[in-house]
């Protein structure tokens, strides 16, 4: 196989962001968040923590690189936050746990306790000590703009912070816009967003679970779309891409079937140029909804789990990427790992070892694919 190299994100070797937290950078978390550790302290075991990961991540030869997300708690809490009194990540208390082996968790709630609003650059410092490690690119990674609606509906938004939803989804607009603005002028140019909507509206489980509400899948995802859209045309110039995760807390998910009941509405409808999907399981369903990503738009085959750390064999990741050239050309193709490896600070069940053989069979299989990574 050959192809064509691609000369911007996404590259034909990706990961999706988040990395394993080192024991003792999670230690420290939990001393500071008791007072025991300096504010100063902990960055500096950060700073650290992340030099490291940016090691790893040039060791295995990938063209890009993310700071792990080593400073947040999760892939969203901190960027929300920084927005006003939000938590998008309620759990009922006996609900929390991991997992040892895959299996539906509870989606997290969102508590929206006053208005959006962007005050100062989020992540533009991360950005800028992220470049000052390396000479590759650097990515950053923002959550969905539609995450805490998709966690609460309209009775979230609603319960005090807000009198009606076309001004939540003005500020939220608004707040996104800034910080991609703020990111670009530092020089950013390569921002992948997370949603955890999408993929999930395909569920018959979470179909379900919308209609209890209130809310109907298909009519949530036109608006979500719309949404989105407006961010993206009030973006700066840029490579934004989109990550549609169907869940990855502590190597459990959120929900599971095909992109089918969505594909031709997210491919088509919604303007984002590359998409990165999860493809690990059988929960993902097969390639055929491919057929509907028009030409121009770019895919990124998530084919190796986060959520187990068993190796997957590089003849059968190639079989696969063969297996979707049915629907979208070899050139427009690219692979990753399914999600992060941790998209909240206690991680998946994957060691260290076994995330950086994870890494190097996305590197190494590209490479043997295209040419090139």
């Amino acid at each position: 196989m050959g192809g064509q190299d691609l000369q911007h994100p996404p590259f034909r070797a990706e990961h999706i962001g988040s990395l394993l937290r080192p024991a003792g950078l999670l230690e420290l978390r939990r001393k500071h968040r008791f007072g025991q550790v300096s504010d100063e302290a902990l960055r500096q075991a950060e700073d650290a923590a992340i030099g490291e990961a940016v090691a790893l991540q040039e060791r295995v030869g990938l063209r890009f690189v993310t700071d792990g997300e080593f400073r947040r708690h999760s892939y969203h809490s901190f960027f929300f936050s920084e927005l006003g009194d939000i938590d998008p990540a309620w759990v009922p208390a006996d609900q929390q746990g991991t997992a040892l082996v895959p299996r539906r968790g509870v989606q997290p709630q969102a508590r929206v306790r006053s208005r959006l609003q962007w005050r100062k650059p989020i992540h533009v410092d991360d950005f800028r000590f992220l470049q000052s490690k390396t000479t590759l690119t650097p990515k950053i990674t923002i959550p969905g703009p539609c995450a805490l609606h998709f966690r609460g509906g309209d009775q979230a938004v609603l319960a005090s912070a807000y009198k009606d939803t076309d001004t939540f989804w003005a500020d939220t607009v608004d707040a996104f816009a800034r910080e991609l603005k703020a990111l670009a002028e530092a020089g950013c140019s390569y921002v992948q967003i997370d949603e955890t909507a999408f993929a999930k509206f395909g569920d018959p489980h979470v179909q379900g679970e919308l209609a209890a509400r209130g809310d109907d899948w298909s009519t949530l995802i036109d608006r979500y779309i719309e949404v989105t859209n407006q961010v993206l045309r009030a973006a700066p110039p840029m490579r934004i891409g989109m990550h549609l995760c169907r869940g990855n807390r502590a190597g459990q998910f959120h929900s599971e079937g095909s992109y089918d009941s969505v594909a031709d509405r997210l491919f088509n409808a919604l303007e984002i140029p590359f998409y990165y999907l999860e493809y690990d399981s059988e929960r993902a369903g097969g390639f055929e909804p491919l057929r509907f990503v028009p030409k121009g738009k770019t895919v990124v085959l998530g084919l190796v789990s986060t959520k187990a750390g068993a190796l997957e064999d590089k003849e059968l990741l190639k079989r696969r990427v063969a297996d979707a050239t049915a629907f979208v050309d070899l050139d427009r193709l690219a692979i990753s790992p399914q999600c992060g490896f941790a998209s909240i600070e206690e991680g998946n069940p994957v060691t260290m070892q076994e995330q950086e053989a994870k890494l190097r069979l996305v590197v190494e299989t590209a490479r043997e694919i295209w040419n090139d990574v």
